[in-house]
């Protein structure tokens, strides 16, 4: 009590209170954050991750790259074939074919070291195909932007060679493939995510300004965090993987936030609130689920921080930035627009869509569809419960097979781009030559006998012992004293085939050959060592990142609600939505059930970093719905209802923007399940359908059922609990709507009122 008023407690009563009263000024704050931001991040440019920031040999092999000063060049291979079944490699027509490839890109001027396949020995067993080798001058990472020339170059003899298949492959050959095809998607898909967003808000909202507020904050916070991004590149560095996550992300919680605040002040103002307290009403309740959400989310991004993967540590920290910026933008600027808008905000109205919304909805936002549906689930919770449950629980038992692995090209995009064919036939005819083990050696004197000796045998033993067939190329760097031998794998893009092969190079031939020269070091990287390494760092990771994220979870939500009972159901209703967006992936992905729906047939496998990503990202987003509808029923149980009631006013009226939220966050995640990339297409279907069934089935049936059968038992925290620090707060419309109001009991008080 302060001379008679009642204390409102909480950060996000207090920051919309103050945004309210001093809204320029708020404003201004928030339009100079974002402009330093930006102008102070482009000042400091952005620092990208790199391949020695890799985990395990393969991180390993790059540093000893690095460090030697080497520059890998961009290699090129032009793979010859006959196609009549009888012409040979050493017929006349085919030499005249390889003889022109090689002065055709030799003459563009782009490729250095052209290598003949009949001296380099890069003929297939059968004598009908060859593999001409080069290097694209320049630094590897701009090859791509290069190399037309010499494709334009080798389509031009295979125009003057009817009789043969020509085709070129290599790492700047794919790079501009997939930039081509795939550079334009991408960013389509990003730019029509706002669109999306913006149309389903005017949907919801039945408002052009009510619906611009919500995208406008989210793109100013994104804007912001994208300057963070550059700035913290420099300690820790970023990448353009975790820029388009951060816009995901940050479009997501960033709509979500301002959607839950500003229904709020709507449906306050709706039942006759004047609209400063509707603002006041709004700040200290949706307000407060914002923070708390935010915080949780925050947390659960962190997460990520624990991988010691320096991709998935710059996807965390900046998903983690752009929901703090967002969730600060929500409680600050927010209020201040609402309060100099008015009743502006309800300008641009539709009065058809207001007429429609009016026929499904009751007075106060409740949701008549939903109340229908949750009457049905309060009148037998436990059917309910068990229904539902088991339901979650059988789309999620696919997932206890799931098989990950970085995916192959032909994994990858299928039969959609005329490359991967080349891909498949170079494999075929030279097992391992398209994607080939890199073993990088350092040793003190690389032209020592011994050295080269062992060399000598590592090669000799790995074709003798079946991990390779050869050819088996090997580049001195004498004055670095580094070796690079190219080991084609047998398996090719058989990922569990080859990774046998690279088993057998590193746990047997390496130690026998390499492994007796004192003093030398030989990683083994590649394109199947790098999905090993990776696989495996990744699965090291699960426990402690699981771990942080539930614990931290659960300490949160007993904090933030003191209550046991709804921390430890907080969790385990995340866990069986995660469950079962995992049971959806594996079942569609690696089993092909309804793939084809989705264009997904024939991939087999969840693409290693996702199932770890999605764990971190679902528990953030579905903790942001949890904290919103369980924050409205405690609110109500406050204002003197009973458990059972509060249930049933907390979900109908939250429904409503739930589901809005939840279709822009499943409408925005399936735009990237239409992309052609299958690891972008799993995130697309997995996130969408994680959410779909988070916004539904978890908080309109589990959740419900769940806390109807606790009944009391939901508020219940043990003494020995007690001492735990009160973060709770009288969030009630009525404590906050009439502050002048006798003066309320202590929260130490009501809580106990509360616990059973």
């Amino acid at each position: 009590m302060v001379n008679g008023v009642a204390r409102v407690r909480g950060v996000a009563a207090r920051a919309g209170g103050w945004s309210a009263r001093h809204r320029w000024a708020a404003v201004v704050i928030w339009v100079l954050f974002v402009v330093l931001a930006m102008g102070i991040g482009s000042a400091a440019g952005r620092i990208d991750v790199k391949d020695g920031a890799l985990p395990g040999e393969v991180g390993r092999a790059q540093q000893i790259i690095d460090d030697a000063g080497l520059k890998e060049p961009a290699g090129e291979t032009v793979f010859v074939q006959a196609t009549d079944g009888s012409t040979k490699a050493t017929d006349p027509a085919f030499r005249s074919a390889v003889n022109d490839v090689i002065k055709a890109v030799d003459g563009t001027g782009e490729v250095t070291k052209v290598t003949s396949p009949y001296t380099a020995k890069t003929l297939s067993r059968d004598g009908r195909s060859a593999l001409i080798q080069f290097d694209v001058r320049g630094d590897s990472d701009t090859a791509p932007d290069r190399i037309a020339p010499v494709l334009d170059a080798v389509k031009k003899v295979q125009a003057e060679h009817k009789g043969l298949r020509i085709e070129e492959i290599g790492s700047a050959s794919m790079g501009k493939t997939f930039k081509d095809a795939f550079g334009d998607d991408f960013k389509k898909a990003e730019y029509s995510a706002v669109p999306v967003a913006l149309g389903i808000l005017l949907i919801a909202f039945g408002a052009l300004v009510a619906a611009l507020l919500p995208v406008a904050l989210a793109l100013t916070a994104i804007i912001a965090t994208m300057g963070l991004m550059a700035i913290v590149s420099h300690v820790q560095a970023m990448s353009d993987t975790a820029n388009s996550v951060m816009l995901l992300v940050g479009l997501a919680v960033g709509v979500d936030y301002c959607l839950f605040y500003l229904r709020r002040e709507r449906e306050e103002r709706e039942v006759g609130r004047d609209a400063q307290t509707a603002l006041r009403i709004a700040a200290a309740t949706s307000g407060r689920a914002i923070i708390v959400s935010g915080v949780t989310v925050c947390v659960a991004m962190a997460g990520m921080l624990f991988t010691g993967l320096a991709e998935f540590e710059a996807m965390g920290l900046a998903s983690l930035m752009v929901v703090a910026v967002a969730m600060v933008g929500s409680v600050t600027v927010l209020p201040a627009l609402l309060s100099l808008l008015g009743e502006r905000v309800e300008k641009g109205r539709l009065p058809f869509l207001n007429r429609v919304k009016r026929g499904k909805r009751n007075r106060g936002g409740e949701s008549r569809v939903w109340r229908a549906v949750l009457g049905a689930v309060l009148r037998r919770p436990k059917a309910a419960l068990v229904i539902a449950a088991g339901a979650l629980i059988a789309i999620a038992l696919p997932a206890v097979g799931m098989h990950t692995q970085n995916l192959t090209l032909d994994q990858e995009f299928g039969d959609s781009l005329p490359i991967v064919g080349t891909y498949d036939r170079v494999n075929q005819t030279f097992p391992g030559g398209a994607s080939p083990a890199n073993v990088v050696i350092k040793a003190t004197d690389i032209n020592a006998p011994q050295v080269k000796q062992a060399i000598t045998d590592f090669r000799t033993q790995a074709i003798s012992r079946g991990a390779s067939d050869g050819p088996i190329k090997v580049t001195l760097h004498s004055a670095e004293n580094v070796a690079v031998v190219d080991v084609p794998l047998i398996g090719g893009s058989d990922q569990k085939k080859a990774e046998k092969s690279l088993d057998l190079l590193r746990d047997h031939i390496r130690p026998d050959t390499l492994g007796k020269v004192s003093g030398l070091d030989a990683p083994i990287t590649g394109q199947v060592a790098g999905s090993k390494d990776f696989n495996a760092r990744i699965v090291g990771a699960v426990t402690p990142v699981f771990a942080f994220v539930v614990v931290f979870a659960f300490l949160l939500m007993l904090l933030c609600f003191r209550s046991l009972t709804i921390a430890i159901t907080a969790i385990v209703l995340n866990l069986l939505s995660v469950g079962a967006a995992y049971g959806v992936l594996t079942a569609v992905f690696q089993h092909g059930w309804g793939a084809s729906l989705v264009g997904a047939a024939g991939v087999g496998a969840i693409v290693s970093w996702l199932p770890l990503f999605l764990f971190v990202i679902l528990f953030g987003l579905s903790m942001d719905y949890h904290v919103f509808v369980v924050s409205r029923i405690r609110e109500a149980r406050l204002q003197g209802r009973s458990t059972r009631d509060a249930i049933q006013h907390g979900v109908v009226t939250t429904a409503g923007v739930v589901t809005s939220a939840a279709v822009i966050m499943v409408a925005v995640f399936a735009i990237f399940g239409t992309l052609s990339m299958q690891s972008m297409k799993q995130m697309g279907v997995g996130l969408a359908t994680a959410v779909l069934i988070d916004a539904t089935v978890i908080r309109g049936v589990l959740l419900p059922a769940v806390m109807a059968l606790l009944d009391e038992r939901n508020w219940y925290l043990p003494k020995w609990l007690r001492w735990l620090p009160d973060m709770t707060h009288d969030e009630s419309a009525a404590a906050v709507a009439h502050p002048t109001a006798a003066p309320h009991h202590g929260d130490g008080d009501r809580d106990r009122a509360l616990h059973v």
